[in-house]
């Protein structure tokens, strides 16, 4: 055989060898959510892909079996044409295997790996093509290699079929969106966000605490009662005697305000408006209360701790601020960030709420405000001026008042 075909075959399986090498980086290399996403636009190539995908195994031990036979067969001519070219230099063939290395590392290893990496379906799809029939045609053998690689692997308690590669746990979806930042605004970031951690939140973590419950009281004066009629910013109201956790219905006040300028509007005629209170346990998760009140077509509830004490009170609204958090309010203002890179935060702030704004992992396991974690966290009540490391976050006390922390400056951090 002359030396220029001899050429010419080691050029062959130069190319052939990179091709392998980079088909495998390639498909390996693929975004499976893309893919399963072309394939839903009948996409011919990825649809390819993805059966052959279906069973990693089978598809790398074809692709290693070529591109063994591949390089051995390159070894061996270009073993051949040193031969032919020096055949009285004993040392000729361990440099020809020296230089064929380089060679294939670089032109036919290195370089298509790298490609492929960076742009995986540009190689993909097309081998995909390939390798379809190609896996029909040495099934055997590649069926009898796999059959001792499978069994090496359940020695070692490793399942070929049963493993799943696109399975996500939440945090990791958490991750993807976090990341997603080019691809959406950040408050539909934030609302993804907010969907994930339904299942770990409860009503307690969002609810309005008993001390900012606005409502009405029987025992004041019936001129108490209409001013406060009149100039609540809400829509309902809870009404109890002395105490709120002797609530004795919800008032709504689209139905009140009809009433209340009758001169025989008296405290009788608000209880005949009164719907039933709904009160609901403090450690029911966010997802199912927000369920309850869709099926129950009801907007707020009262709730209540195991010994039947009013804890705080939940809306409608609070659900789904949730969600969408500042597309209801502005809760930016509770959390301001300064030009050196502080923080100015209202202490009333709930932990969550403050995470998900600052993108922080304060503990929302214990205390639900921030206000709460600091007192516990120090087990007094701060004097202003004070500096704390608070879970790993450096802050500042700024206000306080007898018995709360007011606002607080996170420092930058380093």
């Amino acid at each position: 055989m002359p030396l220029s075909m001899l050429f010419g075959i080691l050029a062959l399986m130069l190319i052939l060898s990179a091709f392998f090498a980079g088909s495998e980086t390639s498909l390996m290399s693929l975004n499976r959510y893309r893919l399963r996403h072309m394939v839903k636009l009948k996409h011919p190539g990825a649809i390819k892909t993805q059966n052959l995908l279906q069973r990693p195994d089978r598809l790398l031990g074809l692709i290693l079996l070529c591109n063994n036979f591949v390089n051995n067969f390159a070894a061996s001519i270009a073993t051949v044409i040193a031969i032919k070219l020096y055949a009285n230099d004993e040392s000729i063939i361990a440099i020809a295997t020296g230089i064929l290395t380089i060679v294939m590392l670089i032109c036919s290893d290195v370089t298509p790996k790298t490609l492929a990496a960076i742009k995986p379906e540009l190689l993909a799809f097309p081998a995909a093509w390939i390798y379809t029939p190609l896996l029909k045609i040495l099934y055997p053998i590649v069926g009898f290699v796999n059959l001792f690689v499978n069994l090496l692997l359940r020695i070692v308690g490793v399942d070929v079929k049963k493993s799943h590669h696109d399975s996500l746990n939440k945090d990791e979806l958490k991750s993807i969106i976090t990341e997603a930042e080019s691809l959406m605004p950040i408050r539909y970031q934030k609302m993804l966000l907010g969907i994930l951690d339904l299942e770990s939140a409860t009503v307690e973590d969002i609810m309005t605490p008993r001390n900012e419950i606005v409502g009405i009281d029987l025992e004041s004066t019936i001129e108490d009662i209409v001013k406060r009629i009149k100039t609540s910013p809400h829509s309902q109201l809870p009404v109890y005697k002395k105490s709120v956790d002797r609530v004795i219905g919800l008032l709504q006040l689209r139905k009140v305000l009809i009433e209340v300028n009758n001169e025989d509007f008296d405290k009788q005629t608000i209880i005949n408006l009164l719907a039933k209170p709904i009160f609901i346990p403090e450690s029911t998760p966010v997802h199912t209360q927000m369920l309850r009140f869709k099926s129950e077509k009801i907007r707020i509830g009262l709730v209540v701790d195991e010994y039947g004490d009013v804890q705080g009170l939940v809306t409608l609204d609070d659900l789904l601020q949730e969600i969408v958090g500042e597309l209801i309010t502005d809760v930016t203002t509770a959390a301001r960030e300064q030009g050196d890179g502080s923080y100015l935060v209202d202490a009333n702030i709930t932990v969550r709420e403050l995470n998900r704004v600052t993108q922080w992992s304060l503990p929302t396991e214990g205390p639900k405000t921030l206000n709460g974690l600091i007192i516990e966290f120090m087990e007094t009540i701060p004097e202003p001026g004070i500096c704390i490391d608070l879970h790993g976050y450096s802050i500042e006390i700024i206000k306080c008042d007898k018995n709360t922390v007011k606002l607080v400056k996170f420092l930058p951090r380093k």
